[in-house]
């Protein structure tokens, strides 16, 4: 079957991988659809390290094939999102509803693949850019048979991470204000996050001026190519900043434009040895840096509650998908997203 798979030194769309069959609590997925996320792109320029080779993608929707002993929450022919949390739902973390931090769900990658006659690791415990997968079944979420598998493949990544730091992690209120710094497929989630919960104010900062029109879509209130201006805009400060990009010197401004207890939420990536600094004193007003895991989600949950907002028109997807490839065009949407000419770009099997 075909995949997308990086050897330590280059990518390829190979024609040549296999994947097991389902094990007792796991799932066989056919991906129809997955979107193509930085984190995908990290893990090429090394940014993210992580064992090759390794089949990329970690953003996907499709069709259950098969299930594996003792599931029964999905059946073959169930449309389902796909998340990255391989959590084992019995920790102390996974009961009090923190899936995000379960200790199994972190640094455990996989080996489902092979090709020839070496095993090939699976990224982020979900590897959607192969045309079939196996996953575990607390990671495969049923949906709707009415959304786009194209649309929906951006629920278990961008859409879970963006809007569920909102809503999960920040718990933006009705009339706060936000600052969003970074307008890329997370930043933009951020945005309609910020909708969703009511904030007042909601300021979408991106040195590329060609991105206002799709952040003002997805609910900024005003547009900045550059932090130095938010002060005029709020004078006294954001009650929520959240970086998107990861750069450490945006970091820091994220600090500097809080409120009175406010809080910075970290979301973009930086490499993995990258230190930031900001004031100490910066913070005795009550302000707070938190990071933030895939949107602090519960996937069984969030999953189906961002569908049914989408049901309802509440929550935007079909916008989110730019551009959609074949899968063997991957080099195609890879320099689209490099470029920042993209919300998404999804390729489909």
């Amino acid at each position: 079957m075909r995949g997308v798979v990086f050897d330590g030194r280059r990518v390829q769309v190979v024609d040549d991988l296999t994947v097991r069959q389902p094990g007792p609590g796991e799932v066989l997925v056919a991906i129809a659809a997955a979107g193509l996320c930085h984190s995908d792109l990290s893990v090429v320029d090394g940014t993210i390290p992580f064992p090759v080779p390794v089949v990329l993608g970690h953003e996907g929707a499709g069709i259950v094939e098969a299930v594996g002993v003792g599931v029964t929450h999905v059946a073959p022919g169930d449309h389902v999102a796909l998340s990255t949390l391989a959590h084992c739902g019995t920790c102390a973390d996974c009961d009090r509803g923190r899936p995000t931090m379960c200790r199994r769900a972190i640094g455990r990658p996989a080996k489902p693949f092979t090709r020839g006659t070496g095993p090939v690791h699976q990224f982020a415990a979900n590897s959607a850019f192969a045309e079939r997968t196996v996953v575990k079944a607390v990671q495969a979420v049923r949906i709707p048979r009415d959304i786009p598998l194209t649309s929906a493949a951006l629920i278990g990544c961008g859409v879970l991470t963006g809007v569920g730091a909102v809503l999960n992690r920040a718990r933006v209120d009705q009339g706060d204000s936000v600052v969003v710094i970074g307008t890329g497929g997370i930043g933009l989630n951020v945005l309609q996050g910020a909708r969703l919960a009511g904030a007042l104010a909601v300021v979408a900062v991106d040195a590329n001026p060609a991105k206002e029109a799709v952040a003002r879509q997805f609910g900024a209130t005003d547009f900045l190519t550059s932090a130095d201006g938010v002060r005029d805009l709020l004078p006294t400060g954001a009650d929520h900043v959240f970086e998107c990009v990861g750069r450490v010197e945006l970091i820091r401004q994220a600090v500097d434009l809080l409120d009175r207890g406010g809080q910075a939420v970290l979301l973009g990536v930086p490499p993995a040895t990258a230190e930031a600094s900001f004031l100490v004193s910066s913070l005795y007003l009550d302000k707070s840096v938190l990071g933030c895991r895939y949107g602090s989600s519960r996937p069984q949950r969030d999953i189906a509650l961002y569908a049914e907002l989408y049901r309802q028109g509440r929550l935007m997807l079909d916008e989110l998908v730019t551009a959609v490839h074949p899968v063997e065009d991957f080099e195609k949407a890879r320099a689209q997203a490099e470029a920042g000419r993209v919300a998404r770009a999804v390729l489909t099997f």
